[in-house]
């Protein structure tokens, strides 16, 4: 375990790194598969190495392109860098072309434009990449191949490893005489030690290209040094030297490869233009496909690696259903007792005293008597007035013989309420 992501097995070693398997575990029972790139331990305690480990995470980490790997993050424990990308699920280039041709078969045009068009396009999101600031990178990957382009079943090609870029800002830097890439797809210059810029790598995938179409190497020889040769004199080989149906391609890729940077296609993106004019590119379904058929027992034995790394992290339907089970128990639980409280709130207030408000006590009036004691031998006129309790009000009508004044139709009382006369409303 490094920090939130679990490492497992290793599926690519290079001359730095090993790419493995990992798992990135987060809160609430989030989980994803990620490949992390763990620098080996002899370069951990370089800083050198480690510069450029921290540079390619930072360089990657500005280009924002669906033909380039994602870098996610970076974790340094124990003295050791582990860079953290997307999980492609897919094949190397190198190692499909290479299978194509053990198969007996060559890679199809419409294919190869498809694959090499998405690596210049995600070259050109690199060429084009700018800092926090807006301004240019001028960042040149120096390490276009074959191994460094990711097929995946998806049929997008990436491109990955931006360990040995160059870019305007790096913290790292290359010693006088110092190589860094691989020489057979190196260009003129740069094996001459020349400054170089994004024209290096549309040269470097011009050689990709032929191998793509030919399974060939462009540069054969007994030695390094006469390959080299060959390079830095520009001897390079047509595909329809090896193949005639691939002589539309011919033009396109001796404008690439040519010997002086000048003579190249200017940006990437006008490279891939050129290239999709020859043979509209395969759909990503039709390269999808072409890689499930030529990969597709060593991408199902991968498939079943990552299936059983995240099956043995993720906690068992039994486990989760325990789980669920344990949380409603502990809600009816609470329900019951919230319910058993209620009940006895409810019991307490019905054998509490009940307190009744009385009726009003209306102030007497001139035509009001009050009903002092029950010795009182006076007959109530009204079936109301028998009922009433000793000592309340009791309205009794006034007699008829009585002459009522309804110059002022109505009395007042004690607080102050005004009380009209029946009598004088009827008047």
């Amino acid at each position: 375990m490094i920090g939130r992501y679990a490492i497992y097995d290793a599926i690519a070693t290079g001359g730095m790194a090993t790419i493995h398997l990992g798992r990135l575990s987060g809160p609430v029972g989030f989980a994803k598969t990620v490949a992390v790139k763990r620098l080996h331990a002899q370069f951990a305690h370089d800083p050198e190495f480690v510069a450029m480990f921290l540079d390619e995470a930072r360089l990657a980490a500005r280009i924002q392109h669906p033909n380039v790997v994602q870098t996610l993050d970076v974790v340094s424990t124990d003295g050791e860098l582990f860079l953290v990308m997307e999980y492609v699920r897919g094949e190397t280039l190198s190692r499909l072309v290479r299978a194509a041709h053990s198969a007996g078969e060559s890679v199809p045009p419409r294919i190869v434009v498809a694959l090499i068009s998405g690596v210049l396009q995600g070259l050109h999101a690199a060429h084009e990449a700018v800092d926090d600031s807006n301004r240019a990178l001028a960042l040149v990957h120096r390490d276009v191949s074959p191994q460094n382009v990711l097929v995946g079943l998806d049929g997008t090609a990436r491109l990955l490893d931006f360990g040995v870029a160059k870019a305007e800002n790096k913290t790292s830097s290359t010693r006088e005489g110092q190589l860094k890439g691989k020489l057979l797809y190196m260009s003129p210059e740069q094996l001459e030690g020349e400054d170089v810029d994004r024209r290096t790598d549309i040269y470097a995938t011009a050689i990709v290209l032929f191998e793509a179409l030919t399974g060939k190497r462009m540069f054969s020889g007994k030695s390094e040094g006469a390959q080299i040769a060959k390079i830095t004199r520009g001897e390079i080989v047509l595909p329809s030297s090896m193949d005639p149906a691939l002589a539309p391609f011919d033009a396109v890729l001796k404008k690439a490869a040519a010997l002086a940077a000048s003579d190249r296609h200017a940006t990437a993106r006008e490279f891939a233009l050129a290239l999709e004019k020859i043979v509209p590119p395969a759909p990503a379904t039709e390269v999808a496909a072409w890689v499930e058929r030529i990969a597709g027992p060593t991408l199902e034995e991968r498939a079943k690696r990552v299936a059983e790394i995240e099956s043995r992290i993720q906690p068992s339907k039994r486990h989760r259903r325990r789980k669920w089970l344990g949380v409603f128990v502990v809600i009816a639980l609470a329900s019951i007792v919230a319910l058993g409280v209620a009940g006895i709130a409810i019991a307490i207030h019905d054998d509490a005293p009940k307190v009744t408000a009385s009726a009003p006590v209306i102030p007497p009036t001139p035509s009001a008597v009050v009903d002092p004691a029950p010795a009182q031998t006076t007959t109530p006129t009204s079936a109301s007035a028998l009922s009433a309790p000793r000592g309340t009000v009791v309205m009794k009508p006034a007699a008829t013989t009585t002459k009522i004044d309804c110059e002022q139709p109505y009395v007042v009382d004690s607080v102050g309420h005004m009380h009209f006369r029946k009598e004088c409303l009827r008047k």
